[in-house]
């Protein structure tokens, strides 16, 4: 956990609580809009899905969100505060998130499939004022309105973690779609024939795009012999490589991690260009803990995306950027979206 609070920011805060495929990172936002405090823990795994067991694993979640409001609520002293007097809650969760905050599907997240959130939440956080949005969604919120997106009415938020969440901007406005579903573009489907996905198809844009998508591309490589720095780094077992490992060695300046990172570049500058021809934002912001890579692959591409997009350098050009909030982005949303009671 880090804070900078000040003995008075338990003053008209809010808290915002993303949970992510690794772990539960959660904000408090004072009315300055500065983050005051941040606590994160591991997101719980290692059951396996169905009604019961299922069910488990989603309380473990939720156990672990009331976990980090734990934190924030003791950074700030809010354990003197009634419930009701306590800074309202936001939490963004990944996949298919319906109106009424049911989890419908979310292959991320499989064991969270058909819980009800809000009843959920409100076991281990009586009486708290709980809101809940799909992460994308939030995390487009946060850089709309204070983050790289600012000035833009026309914006595709693309978040590259796990795997990739979306939101889209038309007008100013966040656009969730007829049931609430929109943005799920990690699943548009780029080959066919391409490796299984844990949303039950093959070959969809998040198993090359995403954190995920890095670690496939690395151990495919390392299996053929290649990356022996990044092997080293995970045991000596290519089939242990993980993204974490092939961006550690490509930042350390080894030329073949450096390879599969710009080869992930391109796969982001693929999609991209292909949702512009759909969406035609004015300005792209890619987020989540992929960006922590930084300019190894976004030079990669920005570069894929100029040589793909429908109409070249005929049209008027798309601004890419990275999120200000990074991997914070979806929580800082969480927490605007909570001050203001919804989306809107």
């Amino acid at each position: 956990m880090t804070s900078d609070a000040g003995p008075s920011a338990g003053a008209d805060v809010a808290f915002g609580i993303d949970i992510g495929g690794t772990k539960v990172l959660g904000v408090a936002l004072g009315p300055s809009e500065r983050v005051l405090v941040e606590a994160r823990v591991a997101t719980p795994i290692g059951l396996s899905q169905g009604d019961v067991v299922g069910r488990g694993v989603a309380v473990a979640v939720a156990e672990a969100v009331a976990e980090v409001v734990a934190h924030l609520d003791a950074a700030l002293d809010v354990g003197s505060s009634s419930a009701s007097e306590a800074p309202a809650i936001g939490v963004g969760a990944p996949g298919m998130l319906d109106r009424a905050g049911r989890l419908r599907f979310s292959p991320n997240l499989p064991q969270g499939q058909g819980v009800d959130w809000h009843v959920l939440l409100s076991e281990p956080l009586p009486q708290r004022r709980i809101l809940i949005e799909n992460d994308a969604n939030l995390a487009a919120l946060a850089e709309h309105q204070l983050g790289a997106a600012q000035g833009f009415d026309d914006v595709l938020t693309v978040t590259l973690g796990t795997g990739i969440g979306g939101a889209l901007i038309v007008d100013g406005r966040l656009r969730v779609g007829g049931h609430g579903y929109a943005g799920e573009i990690g699943h548009m489907v780029v080959d066919p024939s391409g490796p299984p996905c844990p949303c039950g198809r093959r070959g969809c844009w998040e198993r090359y795009a995403s954190g995920g998508g890095l670690g496939l591309l690395a151990r495919e490589a390392a299996m053929a012999g290649r990356l022996p720095a990044v092997v080293a780094l995970a045991g000596g077992d290519p089939e242990s490589v993980r993204g974490e490992d092939v961006t550690a060695a490509a930042l350390a300046g080894d030329a073949d991690a450096r390879q599969v990172v710009e080869q992930l570049g391109w796969w982001v500058g693929f999609g991209l260009a292909n949702l512009t021809s759909v969406l035609d934002p004015a300005c792209i912001v890619l987020g989540g803990g992929l960006v922590a890579a930084g300019e190894l692959w976004f030079e990669a591409t920005r570069a894929a995306f100029a040589e793909l997009v429908e109409g070249g350098s005929a049209r008027e050009p798309v601004v890419i950027v990275p999120a200000a909030f990074g991997d914070r982005a979806g929580a800082v949303g969480a927490a605007l979206a909570a001050r203001r009671g919804g989306l809107w």
